[in-house]
């Protein structure tokens, strides 16, 4: 039984340090599920709106992804009962946020952990945010065909030639293996020579060195895809790391998809953190070149399709069945920490100064005690 309040990690001022805050904990009603969070993982918004202030309302709660265990449920609730293990993407509203000891949440917003996979709550809430944000992008931003359920027949009506800036991100890793899984084969990816394995095992033939100049990156994609690149997925949304070479590449006629937000200016302890909503206006584009942000947190607002598989249809047996056997072993083999050892950095958006002094900020969470890895996640 859950008491009448509990603990949350809120955020109280730009750059200042989190701190505990006692929140009444709600009886769900409806639809609505009480999960007791077990773990809970770190995301770029996290630390651009604990580092940079962005979109924030203090004092904030933290968090959109969590992973623990039913509690109680509303009326109304079909697919999940107490004592489920479950993971979600939820964000839209405090009772929502992860980094608190109890989510009150729609069950159509969390998915059942399937049996085995209880002990493993840590791989398995890296997977929503970074598995939306991939699917998103990719049809709702790029525009690709996404079919769900896919026939077994099922090929790309086209082949576009994509880049994927970042494929050893955790979007990255989702991505290429969901462009592998749906057969697009035109792909290329950037990562260090180090993460050049790594980023071949999630399905793409092609890779290169996002430290190559700019001009030489180009021809070497250009070279490696026989044409000009169609299609760019950004995953690290850096003026300088990403999408200044990416303008470079991209020609008359390409798409191009950027996370949000762009990163300006990284942070350093005496320098605050930069950002651009705009992707239009960051760097100069060529003439004919679409250019858009991807805003991960507006899904639920512009998909039908993702309503349905982000993730109820999960608690429905689709569990994770279909993506560790079809979308090369995306569960059973979590994204690795790659070039980004933090899931904020993942993004290319923060420097060593800023990470140390956020980590040693969460007090409370008992992150550090229990071997705080990023990619994993962290425990309460």
């Amino acid at each position: 039984m859950a008491s009448s309040t509990h603990q949350a990690v809120v955020t109280v001022a730009k750059r200042a340090p989190l701190e505990i805050k006692h929140l009444p904990t709600p009886k769900p009603v409806g639809r609505e599920v009480l999960v007791k969070a077990l773990w809970t993982a770190s995301t770029p918004l996290d630390l651009h709106q604990a580092d940079g202030g962005l979109l924030v309302n203090h004092p904030q709660v933290l968090g959109d992804g969590v992973a623990g265990q039913v509690v109680a449920t509303g009326s109304d609730v079909t697919m999940l009962k107490p004592d489920d293990f479950v993971f979600g993407f939820t964000f839209r509203s405090e009772k929502e946020k992860a980094y608190q000891e109890y989510v009150c949440t729609p069950e159509n917003l969390l998915g059942k952990v399937p049996p085995g996979w209880e002990d493993r709550l840590s791989e398995c809430v890296t997977v929503p945010n970074n598995f939306v944000t991939a699917w998103n992008t990719l049809l709702n931003v790029l525009g690709l065909p996404l079919p769900w359920p896919k026939e077994s027949t099922f090929t790309p009506s086209t082949d576009p030639r994509i880049l994927v800036w970042g494929g050893s991100s955790s979007v990255g890793q989702y991505a290429l293996q969901i462009l592998s899984y749906y057969g697009y084969r035109n792909v290329i990816a950037t990562a260090s020579p180090r993460n050049f394995d790594l980023v071949k095992e999630c399905g793409v033939t092609h890779v290169v060195s996002y430290h190559s100049p700019a001009e030489g990156l180009k021809k070497e994609i250009e070279a490696r895809l026989e044409g000009k690149v169609d299609l760019v997925l950004d995953c690290i949304g850096s003026r300088g790391g990403s999408v200044e070479p990416i303008a470079e590449i991209a020609e008359t006629g390409a798409k191009v998809a950027i996370m949000l937000p762009v990163v300006i200016r990284d942070a350093a302890d005496d320098v605050e953190p930069e950002y651009a909503l705009d992707v239009a206006e960051v760097v100069r584009w060529r003439a004919g070149v679409e250019v858009k942000g991807a805003r991960t947190h507006f899904y639920l607002d512009v998909s039908s399709f993702l309503k349905v598989l982000c993730f109820s249809c999960f608690n429905a047996a689709f569990c994770l069945t279909e993506l560790i056997s079809g979308i090369g072993s995306i569960f059973s083999k979590p994204p690795s920490t790659g070039d980004y050892a933090h899931a904020a950095r993942s993004r290319g958006s923060e420097t060593k100064q800023a990470e140390d002094r956020r980590r040693s900020d969460v007090v409370g969470t008992g992150a550090e005690s229990a071997g705080y890895t990023p990619e994993q996640g962290s425990e309460w």
